[in-house]
C-alpha cells in the first residue's frame, strides 16, 4: 500500500524521448526517410552546443510524438544494463504492420514479429542499435505531415510506449501510479505494464526487473531519458511535490525553449523528466519551416559562426 500523498494531479502521458547517435546524417536518414517522422527541430545540446540536438516528431512536434537525439559524432557504442529504457514503442494504424514488413524488407531492415499483451508488433533496430518496435494500436493521434514518404494510412502517429529495464519493480511503480497517474494492468512473461486510459498516445510503460543489474554505460545506441508531460508550470511543480512526499529528489527547472524540464532519478534507475506542453516548437520557427535551419538558445546566439563551423554536417 503507498503512502504517498495524491496531488490529484497527474501526467497525460509521454512527452518525448532522448536517445544517442553517433551519425547524425544518417540519423535524420533513417527516422525522416525510412520512418517517416518529421525533424522538427534543429539545435545543440544545451549543456554542449558542439553536438547537435535533432528533434524528430509528427508534423507541429506534438508533445507524444517527439523522439530526440543528442548527436555526439563518432561516439562509441553504448553498453546496455539496469536504469534505463531499452526499446521505443510507436503505434500505426492498425492493418498496417504488413505493409511495414514489405518497407522494412524494401530497405534490407532485418525484423522481428512478436505479441505482447494482445498486441501485434514488429521489432527491429536503428543504425545505432536502438530496439524499435511498431505497434498495431488503431488509429494514431499525430498529424501527418506534407512531405512524409509513408503513406498516410500507414504513418507513425507518435508513441505506443517505452520498456524499462530496472532494478526493483516496487519503486519505479509508485512513480508510474502515484505521480504519474499511469495503472498496472498486467503482467505477462517478464513484462509489467502500466497504462494510461485506452488511446492515449505515449500511454503505456513496461517494466522488466534486470537482476543482473549491469550498470549502463551510456553511448551510442543509449535511450538518455523519457519524459512526462505536465501541462503547464503549476502541474509541474504539482508532479515534483509528489515525487517530494517519496522522498526522490529533482533538479531545478531548466528552460529548454521549447518546453521548461525538471529531472529525477526513480528508483529504479531510470532518468527521468518532467517537461512542460508549452510553448512548443513554433516558438522560433514557423510551423511550414519547423527544422529547416539550426536554433540556438539565446546564450549561445553570439558564438554562431563559432558554434556552426565547428558542428559536424548533417546535411
Amino acid at each position: 500500500m503507498s503512502n504517498t500523498i495524491s496531488t490529484g494531479v497527474h501526467s497525460a502521458g509521454i512527452h518525448h524521448i532522448t536517445a544517442i547517435t553517433a551519425d547524425g546524417r544518417a540519423n535524420i536518414r533513417f527516422y525522416r526517410d525510412v520512418l517517416g517522422l518529421r525533424l522538427v527541430k534543429r539545435t545543440v545540446n544545451f549543456d554542449d552546443p558542439t553536438a547537435h540536438h535533432l528533434y524528430f516528431g509528427d508534423a507541429t512536434g506534438k508533445p507524444g510524438t517527439i523522439l530526440t537525439f543528442f548527436s555526439w559524432a563518432g561516439a562509441n557504442r553504448g553498453k546496455p544494463g539496469t536504469g534505463e529504457a531499452q526499446a521505443v514503442a510507436f503505434r500505426v494504424p492498425a492493418g498496417s504492420l504488413g505493409w511495414w514488413r514489405g518497407h522494412l524488407a524494401s530497405m534490407g531492415i532485418a525484423y522481428e514479429e512478436a505479441k505482447r499483451f494482445g498486441e501485434e508488433l514488429i521489432a527491429f533496430s536503428d543504425p545505432d542499435g536502438i530496439r524499435l518496435e511498431l505497434v498495431a494500436a488503431g488509429t494514431p493521434e499525430g498529424a501527418n505531415w506534407a512531405g512524409n514518404p509513408i503513406p498516410v494510412e500507414h504513418a507513425v502517429g507518435g508513441f505506443h510506449g517505452v520498456t524499462l529495464h530496472v532494478s526493483a519493480e516496487e519503486g519505479t511503480a509508485r512513480v508510474l501510479t502515484d505521480v504519474f497517474g499511469f495503472m498496472p494492468v498486467g503482467k505477462e512473461d517478464k513484462v509489467s505494464r502500466y497504462s494510461k486510459a485506452d488511446g492515449v498516445i505515449g500511454g503505456h510503460v513496461d517494466v522488466i526487473v534486470d537482476a543482473t543489474r549491469i550498470r549502463p554505460s551510456m553511448g551510442a545506441g543509449s535511450i538518455h531519458h523519457v519524459a512526462f508531460r505536465a501541462t503547464g508550470d503549476a502541474e509541474q511543480q504539482a508532479l515534483v511535490e509528489a515525487l517530494d512526499a517519496m522522498r526522490v529528489g529533482t533538479t531545478e527547472q531548466k528552460d529548454r525553449n521549447y518546453f521548461r524540464s525538471v529531472y529525477f532519478r526513480e528508483p529504479g534507475g531510470t532518468i527521468f523528466e518532467i517537461a512542460t506542453d508549452d510553448p512548443g516548437f513554433a516558438v522560433d520557427e514557423s510551423v511550414d519551416t519547423l527544422g529547416t535551419v539550426l536554433k540556438l538558445p539565446a546564450q549561445y546566439e553570439a558564438y554562431r559562426s563559432q558554434i556552426e563551423a565547428a558542428l559536424p554536417d548533417i546535411d
